[in-house]
């Protein structure tokens, strides 16, 4: 039975690109940045090197198109296309190593070749990071190396090989006592070693912060085959520079992830989950910040999802009508949009207690319609799908251009609002529906573009104004998913060009050869490089067109 109350309730603003404007302040003293360095030439792949994969992996370990491999290209698709169907690359051929010293004899090899490199775990980024741009690059899966290499359960220090998937990672901790400090709608296939190498969030990020704050140390396969052994699993290491941060977020540009160790909280025995709904976005803001004084330390996720993710899950219309029904228990539930929070704690009447005191004097107050309070395992994770099935529900729905990005909540719905605007004006109806979700608590906001199909027109109208909106509130173009293939060139929009100068440097230290996972976060040259950074960009236009066209969409 879920409890249940209804309590009935009684323009965007105009984008102007002053981020651009803003650029020059942000910077004091800048100058242009300095050329972009020369993209190394890396090598053809050729049946050598495959013989070369073959004297010290087994057959099956090698799956190459080309002789004297026997892999018919067909069956490489799977790894050369992510799992959108967006971005599609040629390798021909594909390494499957199960241990760090097997790894190491193919990067000494690539190295020594200059063959680009493509690290691979679940292949469910959203931006193209885990396939190849090309197809003389070597992917290097790593789902074969699938190991719990030990967990103190004094300390809730887990040690992996970074092919192990999130899912049965999660397992496992759980008979120990533990879970793990991530949590992903695709945890069933994602591998730890990718959600690493991508600074994965998730839903728990406001409970237990980011993977920076919980990797305690990495094993990383350098490029030219020497093995970084940093699993120490310390909470204080103050020995220098900490370079396990450098590679994570590093989207394997830097080196092959094999190992990880890192530290995992405690399961909490009490877990509640709430659904909220709400009358607009305004009553949103209000609910979140009462949200967080009222439940502090037992608040583990908040989850914000529209009307329009709503309908993608569950259908429009009477079939939409018919689930909120179920879930909120009343045969007439107000439109509106949506709030998950979830408590988990170590007293269970304590926890019950301050979310129902929370619940009584929201649903007493103006901000929510109604509400429902999960009552066992079956309604919690009935509660959860409504959420974690948004973004499968799109792709379901059609094709998908995903932005993930970081903004200032208060500025969410203005973000939501210019884009479906301007899909709803320029679109021809190509764009289907703009879908807004995301991890109201860390500021992570999600918008699915649904489309018929992939149209390089469509690409045009969402990119870069995409990018310039975000920017143009004080955000980042990648919250959690990194910038890949897709929003490499675009990275002046979050970072200065001395940033971008330095990341480069690191770049160079590391991987002098540029044979790491090439094409991917750091671009030949950034959009507004070319032009003295993105000053430039709007010196240009004001002198092109005069500054009236410098408002969105002219």
């Amino acid at each position: 039975m879920v409890r249940s109350a209804l309590s009935p309730l009684p323009r965007h603003v105009p984008l102007l690109r002053h981020g651009f404007a803003n650029a020059a302040t942000s910077f004091p003293g800048s100058t242009a940045p300095p050329s972009a360095p020369p993209q190394p030439q890396l090598a053809s792949l050729t049946p050598a090197d495959i013989e070369h994969f073959l004297s010290f992996l087994p057959a099956s370990q090698v799956q190459a198109s080309l002789a004297p491999g026997s892999t018919a290209q067909a069956d490489l698709d799977g790894y050369n296309t992510d799992w959108m169907g967006k971005y599609v690359g040629r390798s021909r051929c594909v390494l499957r190593p199960r241990t760090t010293d097997q790894v190491s004899s193919i990067m000494r090899h690539c190295y020594a070749r200059r063959l680009g490199v493509v690290p691979q775990g679940g292949n469910t980024g959203l931006v193209g990071g885990g396939v190849p741009t090309g197809s003389d690059e070597v992917i290097i899966n790593l789902g074969l190396m699938n190991q719990i290499r030990a967990f103190n359960a004094s300390s809730g220090v887990l040690t992996a090989d970074a092919g192990c998937v999130l899912q049965t990672l999660n397992t496992f901790l759980t008979s120990k006592g533990h879970v793990m400090p991530l949590d992903l709608g695709a945890k069933g296939s994602c591998q730890i070693g990718g959600n690493v190498s991508t600074n994965a969030g998730g839903l728990r990020m406001v409970r237990y912060g980011s993977l920076h704050a919980n990797v305690l140390g990495l094993e990383v396969v350098m490029p030219d085959g020497r093995v970084l052994r940093g699993l120490r699993g310390l909470r204080k290491d103050n020995t220098g520079y900490h370079l396990h941060h450098l590679f994570v977020g590093a989207e394997g540009t830097l080196g092959v992830v094999t190992g990880v160790s890192l530290l995992t909280p405690p399961l909490s025995p009490a877990v509640n989950l709430a659904l909220l709904r709400l009358p607009d976005y305004a009553a949103v803001l209000s609910v979140v910040g009462t949200v967080r004084a009222k439940l502090g330390e037992i608040l583990s996720a908040v989850e914000y999802f529209d009307e329009t993710a709503w309908a993608v899950v569950n259908g429009d219309g009477a079939a939409g009508a018919e689930v909120e029904r179920q879930v909120f228990g009343a045969d007439t539930v107000p439109p509106g949009v949506n709030l998950l929070i979830e408590t988990s704690g170590s007293v269970r009447e304590h926890d019950e207690e301050k979310l129902t005191a929370l619940l009584e004097e929201l649903l007493d107050g103006p901000h929510v319609l109604t509400g429902s309070l999960a009552q066992d395992e079956t309604q919690l994770g009935r509660m959860w799908d409504l959420r974690e099935g948004i973004a499968e529900a799109c792709g379901k729905a059609g094709k998908v251009y995903k932005y993930d990005v970081s903004v200032p909540i208060q500025e969410w719905q203005n973000v939501l609002s210019t884009l479906r605007q301007r899909a709803a004006e320029r679109s021809e109806g190509l764009i289907e529906r703009v879908v807004g979700f995301g991890h109201i608590g860390d500021g992570n906001l999600h918008i699915n573009v649904v489309c018929g199909r992939y149209d390089k027109a469509i690409e045009q109208l969402l990119e870069p104004f995409m990018f310039e909106l975000v920017e143009s509130k004080g955000g980042s173009i990648s919250a959690e998913h990194g910038l890949g293939v897709q929003k490499a060139k675009y990275i002046l929009y979050s970072k200065s060009p001395l940033e971008l100068e330095l990341m480069r440097k690191v770049k160079a230290a590391f991987d002098p050869r540029g044979i790491m996972n090439p094409g991917k976060v750091l671009p030949a040259v950034a959009v507004g490089e070319e032009r003295g950074g993105l000053e430039g960009v709007l010196q240009g236009a004001l002198a092109g067109a005069g500054a009236g066209a410098l408002e969105a969409g002219k």
